[in-house]
């Protein structure tokens, strides 16, 4: 049989299969065999490999050298390795030290899809997006209170109280009232706690005992303050909606309607209810007083990453929880069988036992209910070390989503901070590069003759020299994040 006459595609490609590529990645030189570029075709190096005119070689690398063969490429060595391994491994892993977010841009310039990746490294570019995505929040926050006012007398004053009651960084009065705002929260909590003193109430006509009323002075001047504190920010709010819905302006109506409520009951309630019920509903008003103490966690950073460290923990106390559930079953069973043999038994039930063995296997022991028998008190000896261990085992977890969270707070702040000095470096820039070419049209029309003014132009275009270059404004990330 003859063989058939092959097509010029299949010898260009078996040609292009055989070929040596050498590239030269920021000043390290790789030697890659043309069948292996070619397991993907449409990546960079293959089309390299099949670019035939210097001008199209040249669109695809930065510089090549003909006598050599050799192409270089002005990008991250270190990077390129962890994106030759898709030619012979068929996946991608990034090596550690290497920023996510570069190495996608990296991925992109080399034509090599993303879902080449591995999937522990997808989850981390994920994260490393979301904190861009943070960090653009944050700037877009700094730069709308950095805004200009609104045209209006309304929008200029919004805008001012929203800073002097929201930014305490935003001017020493601001910062003045924050600290007004925290002590005020805290002389309120002290005096919810002393006025329940007997030594310090007095007797009402009545006979029964009500808070001093200096106390009570104290207590409607702090209320004075918290609401005209939160009337103010709710009309400087940007959003009303959401300033109302959010979480922390409740706890705010919840530590403040108590007294309103109070207040209402006291005078207008005895003429509809009984002053028996009107004084127990005062009194489980006062008690939601407490409510207030939440509002620390405004002027506390500590506190607000307390909080999210517990909400993603949720899976770790969940395990907590059912440790300390099945074990509590398991031992107040197993204590109420075993002192049931002993006359004087305190074990009288199982649901009674949970008690038992929740004060035991959490070491507090209380000593209202305590085994009798030497096989109960076995099994509370094991009960309490199995209390031990199901307790301190989640807590590294918590620890450790505290710690990151914080830390990366920290980061984050930095990082916007840095941002926006970039913005500001790259605004001053342009506007000495807008400066220098407005001097260059005031030479223009100063001069009469138009080649003159053409030459002086071009001569001072030549020798102009900016202060940043663009590639410098806009900073590589690659370089950054190492």
């Amino acid at each position: 049989m003859g063989t058939e006459p092959r097509s010029p595609d299949s010898s260009e490609s078996e040609a292009s299969e055989d070929q040596e590529l050498v590239v030269n990645i920021g000043g390290a030189r790789h030697l890659l065999y043309g069948y292996v570029v070619n397991r993907y075709p449409e990546s960079r190096l293959a089309e390299l490999l099949r670019c035939n005119g210097y001008e199209a070689i040249s669109s695809l690398c930065d510089d090549y050298d003909p006598s050599k063969r050799e192409f270089y490429f002005d990008r991250d060595p270190d990077s390129f390795k962890c994106v030759m391994e898709v030619y012979y491994f068929g996946e991608i892993h990034i090596k550690k030290g290497i920023c996510p977010i570069c190495f996608k841009n990296e991925l992109d310039f080399w034509k090599i899809d993303v879902d080449l990746l591995d999937e522990c490294c997808k989850c981390l570019l994920g994260e490393k997006n979301d904190e861009l995505e943070e960090i653009a929040k944050q700037v877009q926050l700094i730069l709308a209170d950095r805004g200009e006012s609104a045209d209006t007398c309304w929008g200029k004053a919004q805008k001012f109280l929203w800073k002097l009651m929201e930014k305490p960084d935003s001017s020493c009065p601001a910062r003045v009232i924050a600290v007004l705002s925290f002590l005020f929260i805290l002389i309120s909590s002290v005096v919810m706690c002393v006025s329940t003193i007997p030594e310090l109430q007095v007797m009402d006509e009545e006979g029964s005992p009500v808070e001093h009323p200096a106390l009570d002075s104290i207590e409607t001047a702090c209320i004075g303050w918290f609401t005209a504190e939160y009337i103010l920010r709710l009309l400087s709010a940007p959003n009303k909606l959401k300033f109302a819905l959010a979480f922390m302006n409740i706890i705010d109506v919840l530590a403040i309607l108590p007294f309103y409520v109070s207040l209402i009951l006291t005078t207008v309630g005895a003429t509809l209810m009984e002053l028996t019920n009107v004084q127990q509903a005062i009194q489980a008003l006062r008690i939601m007083r407490i409510a207030r103490i939440f509002k620390l966690a405004r002027h506390s950073s500590g506190l607000q990453t307390l909080t999210y460290a517990l909400k993603r923990s949720f899976k770790e106390l969940g395990l907590l929880l059912m440790y300390l559930a099945i074990g509590i079953f398991v031992f107040s069973a197993l204590g109420f069988t075993m002192e049931q043999s002993h006359p004087e038994t305190l074990f009288k039930s199982i649901p009674q036992s949970f008690w038992w063995a929740i004060i035991t296997m959490t070491t507090v022991g209380y000593g209202d209910i305590y085994p009798k028998t030497t096989l109960g008190k076995l099994n509370a000896a094991i009960s309490f070390l199995c209390g031990i261990i199901a307790i301190a085992l989640p807590i590294h977890p918590i620890i450790n989503n505290f710690v990151r969270y914080y830390n990366k707070q920290k980061v984050l702040e930095t990082a916007a901070k840095h941002e926006l000095e970039l913005m500001d470096l790259n605004a001053k820039a342009r506007q000495s590069e807008d400066s220098r070419h407005h001097h260059v049209d005031i030479v223009i029309t100063k001069t009469s003759n138009l080649s003159l003014s053409k030459s002086i132009m071009n001569t001072y275009n030549d020798t102009f020299i900016p202060l940043l270059s663009e590639e410098k404004l806009h900073r590589n990330r690659l370089q950054s994040c190492k």
